[in-house]
This record gives structure tokens, sequence and C-alpha cells, in this order.
């Protein structure tokens, strides 16, 4: 194997692991099937840039797929950023579609225009036309802020902008048979 195949390799290798550090993490905030962090993690992008240096930003372009078990997150690019070769933030943008089942076996589906999650903090922001689905109800809004530490959910919009949250009543629940 020559030495530019195996840096080539070893680069890939490392941009797989710095991924599925940071998405795992992206995972969790938002009570995904457990089972799905055992899963193997495949990441599909147009185009990726990095260094793997101790400090920089990774990108991915061109159409990011990313799936995991039933996690699968689309986007039209992602980047990753690395502090003293760590992953300390993930930030999705353009057309960011998350969709995973949920441990008690329910669908959720999230859309915003950029999907920006700190690392450090363990706050995720979803920004522009941000809808969050499940069968038991939804959330809508400019702009919608969820702390992972304290289980804190924000939400509102810029200037004028309004949230609108829908929370079907258990009885609609029951009959579609999406009973928490």
């Amino acid at each position: 194997m020559s030495h530019s195949h195996a840096a080539r390799g070893t680069v890939a290798r490392r941009l797989g692991v710095l991924a599925a550090v940071s998405l795992l993490a992206f995972a969790t905030a938002v009570a995904a099937l457990s089972s799905d962090r055992n899963k193997p993690m495949d990441i599909y992008a147009g185009h990726q840039s990095c260094t793997f240096s101790g400090d920089s930003v990774n990108n991915l372009s061109g159409g990011v797929h990313i799936t995991q078990g039933t996690l699968d997150i689309t986007s039209k690019s992602a980047k990753i950023t690395l502090a003293d070769g760590e992953p300390v933030r993930a930030v999705f943008n353009g057309s960011v579609v998350l969709k995973q089942q949920m441990d008690d076996g329910t669908p959720m589906t999230a859309k915003a225009t950029t999907v920006d999650y700190d690392l450090r903090t363990e706050v995720i922001v979803f920004t522009g036309n941000v809808t969050i689905s499940q069968p038991r109800g939804s959330m809508g809004g400019d702009r919608i802020v969820y702390n992972l530490k304290t289980g804190g959910v924000e939400s509102g919009g810029q200037g004028n902008g309004r949230v609108h949250m829908r929370i079907l009543p258990k009885s609609s629940r029951a009959a579609t048979g999406d009973e928490d």
C-alpha cells in the first residue's frame, strides 16, 4: 500500500470517528432509539475537506447524508469543529431533516434551515422554519433551543415571529396506537 493511499485511509477513518462522536451526541440529544448508538454510522457527502489538526473546522458539502440505525440526517452541508483534537461543535446547514425512531417506537422528524449543536454546553439550536413532529404533538417556530443538561426548551421567533405548539389529547393518540 502506498504512503498516499494509507494517509487517505487514515484521514477517512479519523473523519468517521469525528463525525460519529459529534453525531452520536446529537442523536442522544433528541432522545433517539438507544440501540441506534450501537449501530454502524454511514456518512455520505459530495466533498469533504479537513486538516485534523488540534484546532480545525472540518467541512462536508455537496449534499450530506448520515445514517445510523433509525437515525437519518440530510443537509446541504455540515461543519465539525475541533478544539485540541476533540469535537466541540457540529453545524448542519441547508434544508436539514433529521428523522429517527424514539425509544417508545414513535417516529420523530425535525426540520430546520440550520441545526447547531455545541458539545461543550450541550445546547442544540434549531433555526429557520423549524418543525419538530411526533405523533403526540408538534412544535414549530423560527428558533428552538434545547438544553440537554437541563431538559429545558426555549422557542421563539425573530421580531414578530411566533411559536406554535400542538399537543394531542391522550385519547387521540390511543386511537392511532401512539399512546405513551
